[in-house]
């Protein structure tokens, strides 16, 4: 409010539902509602979108608005989407898990679109992968990724995000071997077509950076690596995102890691 840097989220969900019903009521088209309806996850100041709980809280009061529309109503199933990912934000895995099924289920009923099954799919994995459920997260991964790749090509945004989930979850499976190698290959194309100061492309770097430095092989020139591509990215994410941000926050400890481990392998 004011100068203070902060809003009121019921604030933000009216601002969003008005906009939103603006545009239906004097048939803007549907670039422009879409556009709109970006408003319920992310700022119209910086375009960056919300995390955590406003994300959450925001998720809750979008669903509560377009809940009683019908089942194949494009704004339903995305509020359904909002509140399954805002939960996973807030951490809680069960309820998010539940919605995300009940959102798969309800594309699969309605005859729903390959994109808008993959991307509830990669949502599905990300949260059994917080469950404890890494294989069923990597096999579901990796299928929305070679998807991707046949149906929009290795230069689309979603096979860009696709390839850094894919990533994470053979990191997190310490196949660090598989990892390097795909992020050796998909890094010059995000920078490419994103740039260097994408979300996605900071995402990558700061993967490949830890599957450098956490592989037990890495030699002292991996650790090198990674220290270099960390501090980059550390600089990038603090001017791009700004220091609170998750991603610039992660970057910041894998950071201080890379560079211990660098300093114990030199001594």
């Amino acid at each position: 409010r004011g100068t203070a840097g902060f809003a009121h989220v019921s604030c933000l969900a009216e601002q969003a539902k008005i906009l939103v019903a603006e545009a239906e009521e004097n048939n803007l088209g549907v670039e422009t509602r879409n556009e709109r309806f970006t408003r319920w996850f992310a700022c119209s100041v910086c375009e960056q979108q919300y995390h955590g709980v406003v994300y959450c809280a925001l998720g809750w009061a979008c669903w509560k608005t377009y809940l009683g529309r019908p089942e194949e109503s494009a704004f339903r199933l995305t509020a359904m989407r909002q509140l399954g990912t805002g939960l996973h934000f807030a951490k809680d895995y069960a309820a998010a898990l539940s919605v995300k099924e009940a959102e798969l289920s309800t594309l699969r009923r309605i005859g729903g679109t390959e994109d808008d099954i993959l991307i509830t799919l990669a949502n599905l994995a990300g949260t059994y992968d917080e469950l404890g459920r890494c294989e069923d997260s990597l096999r579901i991964l990796q299928d929305v990724y070679s998807r991707r790749l046949e149906v929009s090509g290795e230069e689309h945004v979603h096979t860009i995000s696709a390839a850094i989930n894919y990533a994470l979850m053979l990191i997190d499976l310490e196949r660090f071997a598989e990892a390097k190698s795909l992020l050796r290959k998909v890094i010059p194309v995000a920078q490419r077509v994103l740039g260097a100061s994408h979300d996605h492309t900071l995402r990558m770097k700061w993967a490949y950076a830890t599957a450098l430095c956490t592989d037990p092989a890495a030699t002292r020139d991996d650790l090198r690596e990674a220290v270099m591509t960390l501090e980059d990215s550390d600089r990038t994410g603090r001017r791009v995102l700004g220091g609170a941000h998750p991603v610039t926050m992660g970057i910041e400890v894998n950071l201080r890691e890379a560079r211990a481990a660098l300093r114990a392998r030199e001594e």
